[in-house]
């Protein structure tokens, strides 16, 4: 009975601490986001180098809506990054779309498969129609967020 009420309070505070902005707005590791690239600056930079680690601010475009495990960014020029997080170590807030982040990691170039496509496809809740539609890896720019500041 013990390990029954240990398990479901960590499972407790696990949900708490994911579904809101913490109090001094980071999530993972902390940083020091003043020196921080925008995002449009790290795409230029990504045209010479096939990986860079960095400190870059960019806008929320979508977020893993089961549980906050990945999220989209986007430049003002429609440049997109896909964003996970370092050893799946933390969540982001699932209403996090449109407001702006600075995160602290690592940029670099992959190629992501159709199944993880779809899979992804799926946590954001488009329709079996849309999933269905991904037929070819995408070649696109990634980031491993060791840390991510959401400003207030």
């Amino acid at each position: 009975m013990k390990n029954v009420v240990f398990y479901f309070l960590a499972f407790l505070m696990m949900a708490c601490t994911t579904a809101k902005i913490s109090e001094d707005g980071f999530y993972g590791e902390a940083f020091k986001q003043k020196k921080h690239i925008d995002f449009s600056e790290l795409t230029q930079k990504m045209n010479s180098v096939d990986s860079l680690n960095t400190v870059v601010k960019g806008k929320v475009e979508s977020v893993c809506q089961k549980k906050g495990c990945w999220m989209n960014v986007v430049s003002e020029d429609g440049e997109s990054m896909f964003v996970k997080f370092k050893d799946y170590g933390f969540f982001m807030p699932l209403d996090l779309a449109g407001k702006e982040v600075i995160m602290n990691g690592y940029a670099f170039k992959d190629v992501t498969s159709v199944e993880d496509l779809r899979h992804y496809a799926e946590d954001e809740g488009k329709t079996k129609e849309e999933i269905m539609a991904i037929n070819q890896p995408k070649a696109e720019l990634k980031f491993m967020a060791s840390g991510v500041y959401i400003p207030k």
